[in-house]
């Protein structure tokens, strides 16, 4: 994306003040443009096939299609685009939920308005962000007794740029590997610590502050 072309968001919430609330904060950001709002997960997928938005604000808990339906649907369709779920609740289950279904960011709404902004830009730019409120939420309950120590020196390497936010080529182009040797530490950290994404393999290493 052109630096000079600002961040298209779409916001899907069922409550109407809300989505008009973060409409107006985030237009006056110079480098975030809202370009359409949707009251549920059916609409949302409708209007993300006319407007390709770089990045979703989602609501989970709505009426009619919910937004861990949606966020699959519209990960499954349209893989470019960046899900932040922005919800009130962060229970295990809906957490880890969002987050498998493809979301990339986990938010709770009593985020402060430069703190979602920020969090817009890094998900544009491939960077998960999770509430610090809900990082033990979304690890999966075994988490603990995984052999986080099992780590290799490479694999702890590349957990390190997991959380920077690198994807499989710009970790191979760092390290100077191959890609497919990329993809398997990455596989291998997954099936070592437990979990099934990126986002919840760093926060976990965030939460067990695996990473110096």
């Amino acid at each position: 994306m052109n630096s000079s072309t600002p961040i298209r968001v779409m916001i899907v919430d069922d409550h109407g003040m809300i989505r008009k609330g973060l409409m107006v904060y985030l237009n006056n950001r110079p480098d975030i443009l809202v370009i359409g709002e949707a009251r549920d997960g059916s609409e949302a997928v409708n209007l993300c096939e006319r407007l390709h938005p770089d990045v979703i604000l989602m609501d989970l808990v709505m009426p009619e299609m919910g937004g861990v339906a949606a966020t699959h649907a519209i990960h499954h369709r349209w893989p470019q685009v960046k899900i932040i779920a922005l919800t009130s609740y962060q229970e295990k289950e809906l957490v880890q939920d969002a987050l498998q279904a493809g979301a990339l960011g986990y938010l709770l709404k009593n985020i402060t308005g430069d703190e979602l902004a920020q969090a817009i830009r890094a998900a544009c730019a491939g960077h998960p962000t999770v509430a610090p409120e809900v990082t033990q939420a979304f690890v999966l309950e075994n988490c603990d007794s995984q052999p986080v120590d099992s780590l290799t020196n490479r694999e702890r390497e590349v957990l390190g740029l997991l959380v920077e936010g690198l994807n499989n080529p710009k970790i191979a182009e760092r390290l100077i590997i191959s890609r497919s040797t990329a993809r398997a530490h990455v596989s291998n950290i997954f099936s070592k610590l437990g979990v099934t994404n990126r986002s919840e393999a760093v926060a976990l290493a965030l939460r067990k502050r695996m990473i110096q």
